[in-house]
């Protein structure tokens, strides 16, 4: 893990526990997933969230919980780059 300081688009240092806003999602990223799923991560974008951990890579992870058609829990874990998040 870096030792380096997580910064969020407004250079503001991040941790876990801190409560962050993801401010944008990269349309790639987004693709990334079964189409089923990319407007629960589209949904994301403008919401506050919980840093969780952080990566290998240094990156602030964050996660989503829903309930499928089936009513079983689903989570996605994703990690930020600094320009997807600004601290609240």
């Amino acid at each position: 893990m870096s030792k380096t300081p997580i910064l969020d688009s407004k250079q503001q240092t991040v941790a876990i526990g801190d409560i962050i806003r993801v401010t944008t999602l990269s349309k790639q990223f987004i693709k990334s997933f079964p189409e089923d799923e990319r407007i629960l991560i589209e949904s994301m974008i403008g919401n506050f969230f919980k840093i969780i951990a952080i990566d290998e890579e240094g990156q602030a992870c964050i996660m989503r919980e829903w309930h499928d058609e089936r009513g079983q829990l689903q989570t996605h874990v994703i990690a930020l780059d600094s320009e997807e998040m600004e601290k609240v």
